[in-house]
């Protein structure tokens, strides 16, 4: 036991800054895959990634003739991995990275909105889709909280307007200019229209499901969004969430979705008003 302890302070006394620089950017890495790992409930993963590093450090520390190479090498080799399996998510924080939401300013100074509000905005919104559903008219509304992507924002047109079921019904008619982009509500305000979003490259999804699907699944990949899709063949109401897609949504779906999204991602703001 000695002999080990001896082992590891040999071993930290022959530190220079380039084997310090290396283990920061190994606990970089390692807090980046485990976060990854918990976001996406992988407990067994994380626990076989936990112990895989912590027996390559014993063995490290216990012989002296293994160098710091190999303690470092090991373990990242196997986060690569995993950051490939979860290329998504990977996808989705780099291009979170560059997320800047120009109405985000505004929303400070932007008027309260009330629980009645919410409740109707959450009915306006729900009966907007349902009479696009009913008169087969497409339709790709994304729920978002300051996180969508900039490029996509400029992709088409900033509103900042109300929502109301008039409104989300005449930008989706056949004839409108913007029915054919996505409609991007932030929090309380229909935030822009028009919006050109990124394909979902799963080739597991439905054959029968177009571009407009495509789109939705696909910015639900790369951003935490949820994407509200109206078939324009079919008028079958559709939610994607993480890469995920719930068809065939019906009041009480689409009713428990807006809540969620409503009172969950908004109660932060609700606490430092109350």
């Amino acid at each position: 036991m000695n002999e080990f302890f001896s082992n590891i302070a040999k071993a930290f006394s022959d530190f220079g800054p380039v084997d310090v620089l290396s283990i920061l950017l190994f606990a970089a890495v390692f807090y980046y895959v485990f976060r990854i790992l918990k976001m996406n409930n992988v407990r067994s993963v994380i626990v076989v990634f936990a112990l895989f590093v912590i027996v390559t450090g014993i063995i490290f520390a216990s012989d002296t003739k293994l160098k710091g190479d190999v303690f470092m090498v090991i373990p990242m080799v196997l986060a690569g991995l995993i950051l490939v399996i979860f290329n998504v998510e990977v996808k989705r924080d780099i291009l979170n990275l560059g997320t800047l939401n120009r109405l985000s300013e505004k929303r400070e100074h932007q008027m309260f909105a009330s629980k009645d509000e919410v409740e109707r905005y959450i009915s306006e919104i729900i009966k907007a889709l349902q009479n696009l559903s009913k008169d087969n008219i497409g339709a790709l509304i994304i729920l978002s909280n300051d996180n969508i992507p900039a490029q996509v924002l400029e992709s088409g047109v900033i509103l900042d307007a109300n929502i109301s079921s008039q409104l989300i019904e005449g930008i989706f008619f056949v004839k409108a200019p913007l029915h054919d982009g996505a409609m991007i509500i932030n929090n309380y305000k229909i935030q822009a229209a028009g919006c050109f979003l990124p394909l979902t490259q799963n080739v597991n999804i439905p054959k029968e499901l177009g571009t407009r699907h495509r789109a939705g699944i696909g910015i639900t990949e790369t951003s935490n969004v949820i994407a509200l899709i109206v078939s324009e063949e079919t008028g079958i109401i559709t939610i994607a969430q993480r890469g995920k897609i719930s068809r065939y949504a019906d009041y009480d779906l689409l009713k428990k979705t807006l809540s969620d999204y409503y009172w969950k991602d908004l109660s932060a703001d609700w606490r430092k008003r109350i």
